[in-house]
């Protein structure tokens, strides 16, 4: 009677814990917040809490609500509320402007010359002298503007005006013709099948194949 006590406290825990998840949204790890991640930590907890929780298991089960409704409530507060906002996910911070440092945002950001330097040789900025600003945003990563001279050329500095393109359409995924794709593409399902007899692939060997605005399909066989 324990272990199917057991078997549904944690499905149940499982089940809330991820509708909770979906009605809070969706955002990637490195999108996160300081609160958004110590929040999804403590909800998380409280699940496992559930998990074993066998006689009354409606108590962290109700912690676990009032959690998300409260985690609901910060982010309705901060989309509404610019002054919430920064106070719940802070505001960005300039560490570099025209060569001089902001030596408070670095102490107030809890980030030191050598992270930064570090970050910076991420970005691709191996000299210092390259950037003309750097801002710490609130979800912890740094962002650069190069100098003009430093940043990459773009068609519009050529004096070029390339032609606008169409993102391609996949009309083959895992071995399986997308047939709601190929309206889209413009093209059949004969003439997907009629492409990879030309180029003797079997349907099954394609993990991914694509169609351009042109009708040029790109195939990607698997092994």
């Amino acid at each position: 009677m324990d272990v199917l006590k057991l078997f549904c406290t944690a499905v149940g825990s499982f089940v809330v814990l991820f509708i909770l998840m979906r009605i809070n949204g969706k955002r990637q790890i490195s999108q996160l917040s300081a609160f958004d991640y110590i929040n999804g930590i403590t909800v998380g907890s409280i699940a496992a809490e559930m998990a074993t929780e066998l006689e009354e298991f409606w108590k962290p089960l109700l912690a676990m609500v009032l959690y998300a409704l409260l985690t609901l409530l910060v982010s309705v507060l901060t989309d509404k509320s610019r002054r919430f906002r920064y106070l719940a996910a802070g505001k960005p911070q300039v560490l570099l402007e025209d060569g001089m440092f902001h030596r408070e945002s670095f102490t107030g950001g809890h980030i030191d010359l050598d992270e930064f330097l570090s970050r910076s040789r991420l970005a691709g900025y191996f000299k210092v002298s390259d950037i003309k600003l750097a801002v710490l945003e609130p979800c912890g990563d740094i962002s650069f503007l190069p100098y003009d001279r430093c940043r990459p050329a773009t068609p519009e500095d050529l004096g070029k005006a390339p032609a606008s393109s169409a993102v391609p359409v996949a009309v083959v995924g895992d071995g399986k013709i997308l047939s709601e794709r190929l309206s889209a593409a413009g093209i059949g399902e004969g003439t997907v099948r009629e492409k990879l007899a030309a180029e003797k692939i079997d349907l099954s060997d394609v993990f991914l194949a694509t169609c351009d605005e042109n009708g040029e399909m790109r195939i990607y066989p698997m092994t």
